[in-house]
């Protein structure tokens, strides 16, 4: 494929039904798992917290391992593409085999939570490295990766409102009086689409970009060049402090609207006008970060995300239309903020090409994501604490204290930690100028290689 060839919109929109195949899966763990183990499985709040910090943990490392093997995977259909294919069932029938709650006593029941959602955090590193890998190899021209990447952000929001819309729906109508069947047969509807998308990915899609024969690439250079990378280790830090209070809030939405609001019903509509504003949130990212930079445009993002999810406490059970535009404020200053994560990683990337004269993008995105699952360690584990802290009690209605934590877990504590986010942003350096000397000399780089 030359450099100026373009996609079809065929293969983008192909390649993106991966990202959907994802998202179903992992955002109805983000929204609903919490929820699901204490309230229909049957495990206590302080359990499961236990579970998310070392399961998260120790899947958060895999990351780089995940990245280093699919590297030096050699197939005939290429390195990342034949993940998708070899593991598209396992990640299906697991998601399924996570939400279906067994006929054991409490022990029994904990070791099984324990297992499924383990291989379930193993098999997302397994088939999703590769996956987000492929990007960087599906074409020679970086218009067209960015054009990909945008395709594939809107599937994982068409994923968002799918999930949100219909999980909870889907869980009433199919439970006839049992949530444990009802979510049971969602995530086998869940799990198949997911199968399918991802095998549509598989056939839809190729991969065009190979490494030099020649090219030597030594892990420990890489990893030392990884450590020196300043700028890097600052989006490592906010990544990890996004996930965490993302993770916290999106955990206690379900807690809120059912013991706090009481009215668990709106939870859908709550869920969806949020990632639509989120989507719209997002469209002038671009825009605005060519006007006022990214640094600024992320940490006033962040200070409105913190503003908003203070209203959050003070608003009564009554005050729903409040609720709402509160969320709004929330979604729509949310919207450029995981853009920018990515599209400042990329650039810490070219700093690190330019300061070292080694390029390993692979290890920078899978290191970063590392740090993501630890925010969502340390986020699905602190709110499972501090539930269990303030005397949560599934399925019973919640004492003063519990529902003090709960109002704390949507408001005050996310809201501390987006400004905490904030610092290490001081600290980050690669503003424009700068990113535009480093674009020019890599350029002229590359045409003194070509001649030479």
């Amino acid at each position: 494929m030359s450099v100026n060839e373009k996609l079809s919109v065929k293969e983008k929109i192909g390649f993106s039904a991966g990202e959907y195949s994802s998202s179903i899966v992992w955002q109805t763990l983000m929204f609903f798992l919490p929820a699901f183990y204490t309230d229909t499985f049957g495990l206590t709040a302080a359990s499961v917290g236990v579970m998310f910090l070392v399961v998260r943990f120790f899947d958060a490392f895999n990351d780089p391992i995940m990245g280093v093997i699919a590297d030096r995977t050699n197939t005939r259909w290429g390195k990342f593409r034949p993940y998708l294919l070899w593991f598209a069932v396992p990640y299906g029938v697991l998601a399924m085999l996570m939400f279906t709650t067994p006929d054991l006593d409490y022990n029994g029941k904990l070791v099984y939570a324990y297992i499924t959602y383990s291989l379930m955090m193993i098999m997302y590193t397994v088939v999703m490295i590769p996956y987000n890998s492929w990007v960087g190899v599906i074409s020679p021209n970086s218009e067209e990766r960015t054009s990909v990447s945008s395709y594939k952000f809107v599937f994982a929001y068409l994923a968002g409102l799918s999930v949100q819309a219909m999980v909870l729906p889907m869980v009433k109508y199919f439970a006839k009086g049992n949530d444990a069947i009802g979510y049971k047969v969602t995530m086998i509807i869940l799990g198949s689409v997911s199968i399918l998308f991802f095998l549509i990915t598989f056939f839809s899609a190729k991969e065009r970009i190979q490494p030099e024969a020649k090219q030597i690439s030594r892990i420990k250079d890489d990893l030392k060049d990884l450590l020196k990378n300043k700028d890097w280790i600052m989006i490592f830090i906010t990544s990890m402090l996004l996930l965490i209070y993302i993770i916290i809030r999106s955990g206690d939405i379900m807690y809120y609207f059912e013991y706090y609001i009481g009215n668990k019903d709106l939870v859908t509509s709550f869920m969806v006008v949020g990632t639509i504003a989120t989507l719209l949130g997002v469209l002038p990212t671009k825009w605005l970060s060519s006007k006022i930079g990214k640094k600024r445009l992320f940490v006033i993002s962040l200070l409105i995300i913190a503003f908003s999810q203070v209203i959050f406490y003070f608003a009564g059970p009554e005050d729903i239309v409040l609720i709402f535009v509160a969320q709004i404020i929330f979604s729509l200053a949310s919207g450029p903020t995981m853009p920018l994560i990515w599209s400042m990683l990329a650039d810490t990337a070219d700093y690190s090409e330019w300061k070292t004269h080694r390029r390993a993008t692979g290890l920078i995105f899978s290191a970063t994501n590392m740090s993501i699952k630890s925010g969502v360690a340390i986020g699905g584990a602190a709110i499972m604490w501090i539930l269990a802290f303030y005397g949560y009690e599934s399925n019973k209605a919640q004492s003063e204290e519990s529902i003090f934590g709960i109002k704390m877990l949507m408001s005050f504590i996310p809201a501390i930690i987006a400004i905490l986010c904030v610092i290490p942003l001081f600290f980050y350096k690669l503003d424009e100028k700068k990113l535009q000397l480093i674009e020019e000399d890599l350029q002229e780089r590359k045409k003194r290689d070509k001649l030479n």
